[in-house]
């Protein structure tokens, strides 16, 4: 699972990043890119979840505690679907900003290290983000 689910990101992520943005494009990252990567991480939750899958820290997930979270992280399998949640999520907030960008006029050569730091430290490339479209978007006078 763990091989599989950062192949298909790093391919997604390339996509985004180095092929022209066509409409199909764009459905494909989101829809098989990022869908599949929801659908294993909710297996793989449930799994973890209702026991069916082994934890290291016995039993099922508990979130309410460091300990309980440490635990999950215990096994392999917690480490994947836990990974697996950051690959998703990354990639579906790398596609708002290639997405944004592109309606702000915003170059493809600027996009590329922001999206680059997305896919590598999620909230920082985020972050960068937010930082450069505050300019863009009062430019076009909206926020859209």
């Amino acid at each position: 699972m763990f091989s599989a689910t950062n192949t298909l990101a790093l391919v997604a992520w390339a996509m985004l990043i180095l092929l022209p943005r066509w409409p199909a494009l764009l459905s494909a990252v989101l829809y098989l890119g990022v869908g599949i990567l929801c659908l294993t991480y909710a297996t793989g939750l449930i799994g973890l979840l209702s026991g069916l899958i082994p934890n290291a820290g016995g039993g099922g997930a508990d979130f309410s505690t460091i300990a309980g979270v440490r635990a999950i992280f215990a096994s392999d399998a917690g480490v994947a679907i836990g990974w697996t949640h950051y690959l998703a999520f990354d990639l579906f907030v790398g596609l708002w900003i290639a997405r944004d960008a592109d309606a702000k006029n915003i170059s493809r050569f600027l996009q590329a290290p922001i999206l680059l730091a997305t896919f590598l430290a999620g909230p920082l490339g985020l972050g960068l983000w937010l930082l450069i479209r505050e300019p863009a978007a009062r430019r076009q006078g909206r926020f859209r």
